[in-house]
């Protein structure tokens, strides 16, 4: 465990220090944009890309690993819609926190965290789960958030600007080009892959101390909230599903798709695992935001599950690992 703690501690670590730069006023709310920015469409596809072209392609289209993480997506969508639609908590709301639920922070701070414990060969299983939150999850729940005003847009019109919001992000493209780089083992010129390595290696660090700022951003403006004071109720449940019951589901799962023939590598299995241990993805308060949800509530859940994932996911690893 103190081994699994070792690794792990710096990650977190910088998440902290992203927190207690924008608490402090050292990083002005107005820059996390701007760091939002260079993360997303900079280092982090510079990185995936790297990752890509790098992993054999029969890792990255490995349809086992695939389907497996997709059902558990959706199971978990379904499930924490259901137990968190009420009277104050709509569609949109209910959407956006089973997005929380079932998205880990797989890109900002998974893939850098299981390379560093497992070595470069985690890259493969975790891009192939980015490739269903990006694609499918998202896109489910966007279009399932316009369900309260389906009388004026209809969740068609949501699913269609879903999907364009999928287009326009440059990491689903960002792995299909190094795919393609790795299928026909094609390699960048000299300065161009000097330029992508520097980008690349940025995406780690940058990334993680932009969550930690994200994170205080939101617990800064919390008061600005128009739904009235944060209920525990309203965030903690969903927290607990995303550490607890996530990892626990594609467990099961996969261990059950193994035994009925699915093949899954165990190694594939383990990053699966843990890929669903990770914390919650800290843009699905970005576009929380953006879709006019409970911000506050999204957010709040991000940051507890980042907080307490610093205990549980180093626990499943040290349960997990060989």
């Amino acid at each position: 465990m103190l081994e699994v703690l070792r690794i792990t501690f710096p990650f977190f670590a910088l998440v902290l220090c992203g927190y207690a730069a924008a608490r402090k006023g050292l990083l002005p709310l107005e820059a996390i944009p701007g760091l939002n920015g260079f993360v997303l469409f900079f280092a982090l596809p510079c990185m995936l890309f790297r990752f890509g072209a790098s992993t054999p392609i029969a890792q990255l289209l490995d349809a086992g690993v695939f389907f497996t993480y997709l059902f558990c997506a959706l199971a978990m969508v379904a499930f924490t819609i259901r137990v968190s639609l009420n009277p104050r908590i709509r569609w949109n709301d209910a959407s956006l926190g089973a997005l929380v639920a079932a998205f880990p922070n797989t890109g900002f701070m998974g893939v850098p965290l299981l390379v560093a414990l497992l070595g470069p060969a985690a890259a493969g299983p975790a891009i192939v789960t980015i490739l269903v939150d990006m694609v499918v999850t998202t896109s489910l729940c966007v279009a399932l958030s316009r369900m309260d005003a389906a009388g004026e847009h209809g969740a068609a019109v949501a699913a269609r600007k879903a999907l364009a919001g999928v287009v326009r992000n440059p990491m689903p493209w960002a792995i299909s080009l190094g795919g393609a780089f790795s299928y026909w083992n094609l390699e960048l010129i000299g300065p161009v892959a000097k330029t992508v390595g520097l980008l690349g290696d940025a995406a780690s660090p940058v990334a993680l101390f932009t969550i930690g700022a994200v994170l205080a951003r939101s617990q800064m403006l919390a008061h600005q909230r128009p739904h009235g004071p944060l209920r525990a109720g309203d965030y903690w449940p969903v927290a607990l599903i995303k550490l607890l019951l996530h990892p626990l589901l594609v467990f099961a799962v996969a261990s059950a798709a193994i035994r009925w023939g699915v093949q899954i590598e165990p190694f594939a299995f383990m990053v699966m695992v843990l890929v669903a241990a990770l914390p919650s993805a800290s843009n699905v308060a970005l576009l929380a935001e953006r879709l006019g949800a409970d911000n506050g509530r999204i957010a709040r859940i991000i940051l507890v599950t980042t907080a307490v994932a610093f205990l549980t996911f180093s626990g499943a690893v040290a349960m997990i690992k060989p």
